[in-house]
């Protein structure tokens, strides 16, 4: 029986990385190619379409942010299984719809869906959880960040190549693989939630301040909740941005642009899959943390001066080390949250990292809009970097004004 158990809870943890990896690969694939889809869709300059790539990432995070918690309680109450494959079907589903979009309202449904119901995050660190001891959870959390990191390598390579196919050739291609890994886990993802650790589902935790308030709750979970939520607001300025401001900033095609993706993703799956765990063990998760910040932040204020693209991608690989800070503050929360509530947590945790991505979205696509309109006198696509660094220091400096109690073993 035992045997049996620890047979399902491999092949569990295989296939989370697995969907994990895909779900880069297909975010890596389309990233490159998105800028000239809305161009070709709207006829519009790049710096518009800027402006306009803001409020399609922003439908994604809005729906996420509301829905987040309500998947995560679904998987406390049913188990990680139906709704991790439930969450598959239309991140792929996603994917094809904007591929196929006659307008550009089609990219907004399509991001609305995913954010909605096809952000996978939560349900896989949920699912991690549950196989993993407590102490073990941030080198668990790093591994799924690696997986990510190693679909990022390949995702904007094969993005970059497809788009000379097509604008829309890298979305059906993503949209495939998603499809495709959604019916290989119906045969092979086990449950991974005990029976005993379900509780009731309530309508009124599922949502984003019904969640925040039953979590809250537990001791010192809110403090490290809003760093996890200010630290993931910086660090979105890659994801919001980087298609845009690298086109801006160095002139790049979308050859190059997938290409530095690819760079960012070797960084991070090195950091991750080698580095954090043993981080960790090293120096708690606290200090791991604040280790990652320190690295992103000297990596936003560097980029957001350079202008020679070569050395850019040098401090894209260095900043690599900043995909420690996350891992740690969600270990540093989940070790104090009871299993039923796991689901919950990272329903949460997906919601803060939603609404970062929402504000991010908006702020540093507008920044960059503006500093890179002809209209302005001023030419400086660095200056969403700044902005970015900005707000990392202020969760830098949030961490290390939480008293010790609350970030060693004994605390969150």
């Amino acid at each position: 029986m035992e045997e049996q158990s620890a047979k399902n809870q491999t092949s569990a943890q295989r296939f989370i990385l697995l969907t994990v990896f895909i779900y880069s690969v297909g975010f890596g694939i389309i990233m490159p190619a998105l800028p000239d889809l809305i161009r070709e869709l709207e006829g519009i300059s790049l710096s518009e379409a800027t402006a306009m790539g803001a409020w399609i990432g922003a439908t994604y995070s809005i729906f996420q942010f509301l829905c987040g918690p309500m998947v995560g309680n679904l998987g406390d109450r049913f188990g990680r299984r139906p709704v991790f494959l439930f969450s598959l079907f239309f991140f792929g589903l996603d994917f094809l719809l904007m591929g196929f979009a006659p307008s550009v309202i089609w990219l907004f449904i399509g991001r609305g869906l995913a954010g909605g119901l096809g952000a996978i995050f939560g349900p896989a660190n949920a699912a991690m959880a549950d196989m993993t001891e407590s102490d073990g959870r941030a080198a668990a959390f790093g591994k799924v960040g690696a997986a990510f990191g190693i679909g990022f390598i390949v995702g904007p390579a094969i993005g970059g190549l497809l788009g000379d196919f097509g604008t829309r050739i890298p979305f059906f291609v993503a949209g495939v693989l998603a499809m495709a890994n959604c019916v290989y886990g119906y045969f092979v993802f086990p449950e991974t939630m005990r029976e005993e650790d379900r509780r009731p589902f309530s309508w009124q935790r599922a949502n984003p301040l019904g969640a925040l308030k039953s979590l809250g709750k537990i001791p010192a979970i809110l403090p490290v909740a809003l760093i996890y939520f200010l630290w993931s607001w910086g660090g979105q300025v890659y994801p919001a941005s980087w298609s845009f401001f690298a086109q801006a900033q160095y002139g790049w095609d979308v050859k190059m642009v997938g290409f530095s993706l690819t760079i960012v993703g070797i960084s991070m799956a090195i950091v991750q899959a080698l580095i954090i765990g043993r981080a960790v063990k090293r120096f708690g998760e606290r200090k791991t943390a604040m280790i990652g910040m320190v690295s992103g932040i000297i990596g936003f204020i560097a980029l957001a001066f350079i202008s020679n693209g070569t050395i850019a991608l040098a401090v894209v690989l260095f900043t690599g080390l900043q995909g420690m800070a996350m891992p740690a503050l969600n270990a540093m929360m989940s070790r104090r949250t009871p299993p039923g509530q796991q689901g919950e947590l990272q329903g949460l945790n997906g919601s803060m990292a939603a609404l970062s991505l929402l504000i991010a979205q908006l702020l540093f696509n507008n920044v960059l809009a503006h500093y890179t309109s002809e209209a302005n006198p001023v030419f400086f696509p660095g200056a969403t970097f700044l902005v970015a660094a900005a707000i990392a220091v202020v969760a830098l400096i949030a961490l290390l004004l939480l008293p010790k109690a609350d970030a060693e073993e004994g605390g969150v």
